[in-house]
């Protein structure tokens, strides 16, 4: 089956500034597949060429078997944008930044009326409809960002950071309708710092860092190859225990005031640990993609 999104060794620089070097990765019809990396990382310049803001510097992008460097406006009206910054009609209501969009795809009036109206009860925006944007929350714009990348009823989704700046309710209810609309068979490409965002949205991701592919899997398989099932996160260790830790060659990453001990061998670790060094300021916890980070590059994310 051919890819809906295809790259292959795509680059981007500015001047001597290299942001992308050179990443390759294929979007299968149907699925959530993440770009994911800290702040710099090459995200976004990634997304700005999968869209056509930016022309690549090299390399092959196809979308839906498309060159976008020779047939760019033909996948334009296929493919739906939610950018980063809430980039709405301060002087339109709700409901006609909607309707206005849909101008850019020739969608006829009665036809963007409705779905209008029918993305406004999805995103639970419908009691707001007339309301100027400046009187907005910054979850409602950012929901009513989303509804209108969905104008088009595109067969491909690509969101930039789509719950940056957001409070944990706006959040959760931004995630709760990616879901649903997931679930639906839409194809979508997500980008996030957001590592457990990721792990719940994603069927598979890549991790890039300095414009580079580091790894590419599935969420639970990444987690389970580079770190295991299980971390121990330990607050002020002591001497000893970095020397028992290094005697008994156990991976972990010094974080100065804090370890984080990777635990893959199976053995009763954990208990060893609090019984004879640290009854206080030791956890044990299920690994995340924030783990598998820190074991590939040496530093947090949100460094």
């Amino acid at each position: 089956m051919q890819p809906i999104i295809e790259a292959q060794n795509l680059r981007k620089s500015f001047g001597e500034l290299t942001a992308v070097g050179g990443i390759s990765f294929a979007v299968q019809k149907g699925e959530c597949f993440g770009l994911l990396g800290p702040n710099g990382a090459g995200k976004t310049t990634t997304i700005r060429m999968l869209y056509g803001y930016t022309p690549a510097s090299g390399g092959t992008l196809r979308i839906f078997g498309r060159d976008i460097s020779e047939e760019l406006r033909a996948v334009k009206y296929r493919i739906g944008v939610c950018q980063q910054e809430d980039n709405l009609d301060p002087d339109l209501s709700v409901r006609e930044n909607l309707l206005v969009f849909a101008r850019y795809f020739d969608i006829p009036r009665r036809t963007a009326e409705e779905e209008a109206d029918k993305l406004l009860r999805f995103f639970a925006l419908e009691g707001r409809s007339g309301a100027n944007i400046r009187v907005l929350s910054g979850g409602m714009k950012r929901r009513l960002v989303l509804a209108r990348s969905l104008v088009n009823d595109p067969e491909l989704l690509i969101l930039d950071e789509p719950t940056t700046g957001l409070d944990p309710q706006s959040r959760h209810q931004v995630l709760s309708r990616l879901e649903e609309l997931k679930g639906r068979g839409l194809t979508v490409l997500l980008t996030s710092h957001y590592l457990e965002e990721a792990s719940r949205l994603c069927d598979r991701l890549i991790i890039i860092d300095g414009g580079r592919v580091l790894v590419e899997g599935e969420p639970a398989a990444l987690i389970a190859e580079h770190v295991g099932h299980e971390v121990i996160e330990i607050a002020e260790p002591s001497g000893p225990m970095r020397a028992f830790l290094k005697k008994k060659e156990v991976d972990f990453e010094d974080l100065g005031g804090r370890l984080i001990v990777y635990n893959q061998r199976g053995d009763d670790l954990y208990g060893r640990l609090t019984s004879d060094f640290c009854r206080r300021g030791c956890t044990l916890r299920l690994a995340t993609l924030e783990d598998v980070f820190l074991r590939l590059t040496g530093r947090e994310l949100r460094e």
